[in-house]
């Protein structure tokens, strides 16, 4: 599905669209298009891409085309979503203690419309880091 999606195929792409996006959070996704987890979390993307248009603008990043920020980022992951505002990386407490991303496919579409709704409200605020709407700390449940 991440066909669907808007493409970043460099590093000045990637830094363009964080840097001239004004109004919007910038959602981007860094994996690998042919990821099972990226998969799972692009099909997620693209069915919100147009309910969260007024406040959010989804990109995808292949982090093999692009591998620019795998270092800066700590790309470690198969599929990571970061946020930003007006040039600013925005950090999400989601109760798993790495607050700079979000490394694993949330499946669930309101979730994700929520998650990207509260970094708006908080970026908005001037907050650079906001807290999820649900812990997700004791997702894995032993």
């Amino acid at each position: 599905m991440s066909y669907l999606l808007p493409h970043l195929h460099s590093g000045w792409e990637v830094d363009q669209a964080i840097v001239t996006e004004e109004d919007r959070v910038v959602v981007i996704r860094f994996g690998r298009d042919q990821d099972p987890t990226c998969m799972i979390q692009d099909e997620v993307l693209m069915s919100i891409a147009e309910k969260v248009k007024n406040f959010a603008k989804i990109y995808v990043v292949d982090i093999d085309e692009v591998p620019d920020f795998s270092n800066m980022y700590e790309l470690y992951d198969p599929c990571t979503t970061m946020f930003f505002y007006r040039n600013k990386h925005i950090m999400v407490d989601l109760g798993t203690g790495d607050n700079n991303k979000i490394n694993w496919a949330l499946a669930d579409k309101q979730e994700f419309i929520d998650i990207i709704e509260m970094v708006y409200r908080g970026a908005r605020k001037g907050r650079g880091l906001v807290v999820s709407p649900k812990d997700y700390s004791t997702k894995y449940r032993y």
